[in-house]
């Protein structure tokens, strides 16, 4: 199937295979999700599927595949969470927490990333710079400017003697 026929098909099938999942599955966006998936998985082999003589089918197929599967994913957190219990109960965060979490937010992503690997995540410099592909000096200088954005800016205003964190 080429390019064009390929959209072809998908122009005169995805509203019906959208309804005939829809009635298989009782979910509209459900069934659009999955259908959509199939036509993706279908793209990558839109040569066998004209060679097969049923393209139709083969993404409806797929489409039940997916959401059946999605099911199986679904119930699975359900048993585990039934076996578990019910999660703990966590209190909100402090003011000290939104604080940092805000000042993070401000930083550009590679400066903030760097200081979650290291200090969340506990990397040294060096597994930080092969897991990034960043040179360690590099790394160094991400961790001391987010070090120095974090030090200005949760200066504790009643004091200005030091972090708040």
């Amino acid at each position: 199937m080429t390019v064009e026929e390929f959209e072809e098909f998908y122009a005169q099938t995805v509203a019906r295979l959208t309804g005939q999942l829809f009635v298989m599955l009782g979910d509209q966006h459900e069934a659009q999700d999955v259908v959509q998936e199939a036509f993706v998985k279908g793209w990558s082999r839109r040569r066998q599927l004209d060679r097969d003589g049923q393209p139709e089918a083969w993404v409806r197929t797929v489409a039940w595949r997916l959401a059946v599967s999605r099911w199986r994913g679904r119930r699975r957190t359900a048993d585990a969470w039934q076996r578990s219990g019910a999660p703990p109960h966590l209190e909100a965060p402090g003011p000290e927490s939104v604080a940092l979490v805000e000042v993070l937010r401000d930083l550009p992503p590679k400066q903030r990333r760097t200081l979650a690997l290291h200090y969340v995540c506990d990397l040294t410099v060096e597994q930080i710079a092969a897991e990034t592909g960043l040179a360690a000096s590099t790394v160094k200088t991400h961790l001391a400017r987010g070090r120095a954005t974090l030090s200005h800016r949760l200066q504790d205003p009643r004091t200005e003697e030091g972090p708040r964190v």
